[in-house]
């Protein structure tokens, strides 16, 4: 019996054995699907060496930005070291780009008239806890794959084409992706791929789209005991509406997450509170359903402030912008599983770690703009969650370290590829069209 007060590991206990089983039968079945063509191998031999040497400047990157998180907006000293490393090696970054204080461009390559594939990197932290989240390492990793193709575009048979490296803040909560997506940082770009740190090595995980939500419901306040009568409860409103969403979920699709809290509902006991105010968040895995869910969500709310003789006020998205699903690239996932597994790493494919186990990412955003891919590289021990203390030690960690270089390699090896096989640049934007393309993603929910 579990001690009380303390949940059952039951359900997670079965996820894992269920986890490890898929996981013996992936790597027997060898790596997923194929991966012949890329960028010629020793130009890519190159680039992988080049980022193994940068592993000492990798290093820094990892622990220093381990030591001193900042959080989403607030990446001064972060971004100004990932800057400095750049001009270690000779690469001057813009700063302060795209309406953005905290982010940074810089670009290699040759012709602005060929193909452009961004690296993007993230250095934000979560408040109280540090780099729990691991972007610490996602920029060290993407500093370190940019500048090995520096390195690699500049020699004499290295393919036409443009690498971008976008410093990309305040993930965590604000989304900041579309913030730079909405001031135009994708549109000169026809792919971006990126990391993310997690217990395992896997191809292709499933991360929710995710939407923020308040709830404000007003009545009229009135003394509780003498004239209950004469108010119209907005607590109860909110209690309704939170009871609602338990009654919802029973009908949900197992892909959907709702999450609320009542963060206002009164000031004394002996009056009729007239204002209440939850905060919610809404995921699901595909645009649609998510589009689906904000609109019975509505209705939840609608539905209570009837019932209580209140009014709400319905604010989607309020200082933040949405976050949809990842639509991952399986043309670019099978160079990135290639490469990889060069570097040693037995990477699973789609599948094999629950869905259930699902966050969410503003990639999203950018992989409904241009093909890309958002492969997890393993930090920590496969039962070590992201967003806890156990994850944050982790990311400061060796492993973390060898993760960087090995992702820094991989994501080298992965945009030399498209930048130098027009057949696999075919297939990837096949693939993304095949998929429906991009969507207007600003006025998706409208």
């Amino acid at each position: 019996m579990p001690a009380p007060n303390r949940p059952s590991t039951a359900y997670l206990d079965h996820l894992a054995a269920e986890t490890d089983d898929r996981r013996e039968a992936a790597l027997a079945a060898g790596p997923p699907g194929a991966a012949a063509g890329g960028a010629p191998e020793d130009l890519v031999a190159a680039a992988e060496a080049a980022a193994s040497a940068l592993e000492p400047e990798l290093a820094e990157i990892v622990r220093t930005l381990h030591a001193h998180p900042e959080t989403a907006f607030a990446e001064h000293a972060s971004a100004r070291l990932l800057v400095e490393v750049l001009a270690r090696h000779g690469v001057e970054a813009a700063t302060g780009v795209h309406g953005v204080e905290t982010a940074f461009r810089a670009g290699t390559g040759r012709p602005a008239d060929g193909p452009a594939i961004a690296v993007l990197a993230e250095y934000d932290a979560l408040p109280g806890i540090g780099h729990a989240c691991g972007h610490n390492v996602i920029a060290a990793a993407a500093v370190g794959a940019f500048l090995a193709l520096h390195e690699a575009l500049a020699a004499p048979d290295a393919p036409a084409g443009r690498v971008v490296l976008l410093g990309t803040p305040a993930e965590e909560g604000h989304s900041g992706k579309e913030v730079l997506a909405r001031a135009g940082a994708f549109e000169d770009l026809d792919a971006a791929i990126m990391l993310h740190p997690y217990g395992v090595d896997v191809a292709d995980q499933v991360w929710l789209g995710r939407r923020l939500l308040t709830w404000t419901f007003t009545g009229r306040s009135a003394h509780a005991s003498a004239q209950p009568f004469m108010g119209r409860n907005a607590l109860d409103a909110a209690n309704l509406a939170y009871t609602g969403i338990g009654l919802l979920r029973q009908q949900l699709p197992p892909v959907d997450r709702v999450h609320a809290t009542i963060v206002e509902g009164g000031t004394r006991p002996s009056i009729v509170p007239d204002r209440a105010v939850m905060h919610l968040y809404a995921r699901s895995k595909y645009p649609d359903t998510l589009r689906d869910l904000s609109r019975r969500l509505d209705d939840v709310a609608r539905g209570a402030a009837l019932m209580t003789g209140t009014e709400v006020d319905i604010a989607w998205d309020d200082g933040a912008h949405p976050s949809l699903p990842v639509r991952t690239n399986q043309a670019l996932t099978r160079r990135w599983v290639a490469a990889q597994r060069r570097r040693g790493r037995d990477v699973l494919p789609g599948g094999v770690v629950s869905e259930t186990l699902a966050a969410s990412t503003d990639f999203g955003n950018v992989s409904f703009r241009i093909p890309g891919i958002h492969p997890l590289v393993q930090v920590a021990d496969p039962d070590v969650a992201l967003h806890t203390v156990e994850f944050a030690e982790a990311a400061g960690g060796p492993a973390a370290v060898r993760a960087a270089v090995d992702g820094a390699a991989g994501l080298a090896a992965t945009a030399l590829d498209y930048l130098g096989d027009a057949s696999l640049r075919e297939s990837v934007h096949a693939e993304f069209a095949a998929q429906g393309g991009p969507i207007d993603v600003p006025h998706y929910f409208d």
